[in-house]
């Protein structure tokens, strides 16, 4: 079995850390747990298709129906392709809110971390000119008054921070936002760089992969101060005014804002826009399926260009993510597969989601653009190899209320495994469980003696207790149901 972790991207509320993905070889088929849902699904290649052979455009059709109209898991939702053989659009449902019009390829949404694609190749494009290097620290183009900690003897560099090995945390705890819907509004450069000037890296830089939205932040916080303007400019000058990518921005201007869909959150209700000012390099832009797929085509295109130059530096680039069957590129995940790698990216803001990805050995690319915030990486994943299954969203946990006083019946120690114990925790009114070296996460009752967590798809059923201690558990996980007996005091 083979373990290894890709970072989920700037989906829910910006605050999703990475998860181990598992694959394992079982009946003809891959293992795979999803990143959104969290669960594995065994699967195998769609009879008669090609891993690599791009599905037609009456099955996507389906499965943006399917998405759409059954599971209800978006409003709009619109796949693009590409390829030697052409592009193409296919689009189902709409704008939402209030605005029926269908969805298209000009269709504007909120493409969070994608962004950090943008970020990759701007940071290989300056490294190409000649305006910066790789290896340069990056305190070299920042303000003089920030104190960019090092370790060992060792700088931060600019690879560093694209590659996610920096060993700057996922995002900053100074970070405290005023208005949960909007949350990145109202935190400003000059906070991000109290907190780097303060921060102490708990490892050695390049050590480890960890994922991390502030240090993409501070990525493009560093190229735009090197340039002399800001990210946004930064980003029309390089690369989307090179090539005509007309709806690609962070400040939408009337005519784009008249294209820019209606953003859901998960239950599909309608939620609010995000602003990015100081994380802008890490999540702020927003983009079209065609204007996205007028980027992928530098990776289809056999004419030499400087950003097809710049391309190859961002996946020359790699750390190691786990035990190496993916790693981190410039602003790129890059995955191994049956039918070869797959280099690319998800993201997501309050109401939208993202993935744009692409296939080097058959030069083919994949867009997929969601208004609402319930992930789209299986769609895009999938149709770069038909072997990574779609997923299909499991009945959601109802919460009821729990008497306080009975949860301390529940508190304790439970052995899963020889090496593996669960912890349960009360604090105060709240229950939590721990598993060894991991954080705890809270315990939502849905039944007397039943919980589930909202983290992660899984679920606790403790033993009716006996002299006010329940004797045991079973961890309901991938499928499993792993009981587990209480360890003495």
């Amino acid at each position: 079995m083979k373990r290894f972790k890709i970072p989920s991207a700037l989906s829910g509320a910006l605050t999703a850390s990475a998860v181990i993905f598992t694959v394992a070889a079982v009946t003809g088929g891959l293992l795979y747990l999803d990143r959104k849902q969290d669960r594995p699904i065994v699967v195998t290649a769609a009879a008669g298709a090609s891993p690599d052979q791009l599905a037609t455009t009456a099955e996507i059709h389906r499965i943006l129906a399917d998405r759409i109209d059954v599971q209800r898991q978006s409003v709009g939702i619109v796949v693009g392709t590409i390829g030697p053989d052409g592009r193409s659009i296919i689009a189902h449902g709409s704008f939402g809110g209030l605005d029926p019009r269908p969805v298209d390829g000009d269709t504007v949404f909120e493409i969070g971390s994608v962004t950090k694609v943008f970020t990759g190749l701007l940071l290989a494009d300056m490294a190409a000119r000649g305006e910066v290097a790789l290896t340069d620290p990056v305190a070299k183009y920042l303000p003089m008054n920030v104190a960019v900690p090092e370790r060992g003897g060792k700088a931060i560099t600019l690879a560093d921070l694209a590659t996610n090995t920096s060993g700057l945390p996922r995002m900053p705890d100074n970070f405290e936002p005023s208005d949960e819907t909007n949350p990145y509004a109202d935190y400003s450069v000059d906070e991000m760089y109290a907190f780097v000037s303060g921060y102490e890296l708990p490892r050695d830089i390049g050590a480890e992969y960890e994922y991390s939205n502030l240090g993409t932040a501070l990525l493009g916080q560093a190229l735009a101060q090197r340039a002399g303007k800001s990210f946004e400019a930064l980003v029309h000058d390089r690369i989307s005014g090179p090539l005509a990518m007309r709806s690609t921005a962070i400040d939408l201007p009337p005519r784009l804002s008249k294209r820019l869909a209606t953003g859901h959150n998960e239950v599909l209700e309608i939620a609010p826009n995000w602003d990015l000012p100081a994380f802008a390099g890490a999540g702020a832009l927003r983009s079209s399926a065609n204007d996205l797929l007028d980027l992928l085509q530098v990776t289809v295109n056999t004419n030499k260009t400087p950003l097809t130059t710049a391309l190859a530096v961002t996946l020359a680039t790699r750390r190691a993510i786990g035990e190496q069957e993916t790693s981190a590129a410039l602003g790129w995940v890059v995955t191994k597969s049956g039918n070869g790698e797959i280099a690319w990216h998800d993201g997501g803001t309050g109401g939208y989601s993202a993935f744009i990805g692409f296939h080097p050995a058959s030069r083919t690319g994949v867009v997929v653009l969601s208004n609402a915030n319930t992930g789209v990486s299986d769609i895009g994943l999938h149709l770069l190899n038909r072997e990574i299954p779609l997923t299909r969203v499991k009945p959601r946990h109802s919460e009821v209320s729990a008497d306080p006083s009975l949860l301390g019946n529940y508190v304790g120690r439970y052995q899963l495994a020889p090496d593996v114990v669960l912890t349960v925790i009360q604090e105060d009114d709240a229950l939590y469980a721990q598993f060894s070296g991991q954080p705890k996460l809270r315990l939502f009752a849905e039944g007397e003696h039943r919980f589930f967590y909202k983290e992660v798809e899984a679920a606790i059923t403790f033993a009716a207790p006996a002299s006010n201690r329940s004797p045991g558990l079973t961890l309901h996980r991938f499928g499993r149901d792993m009981p587990a007996s209480r360890l003495s005091d």
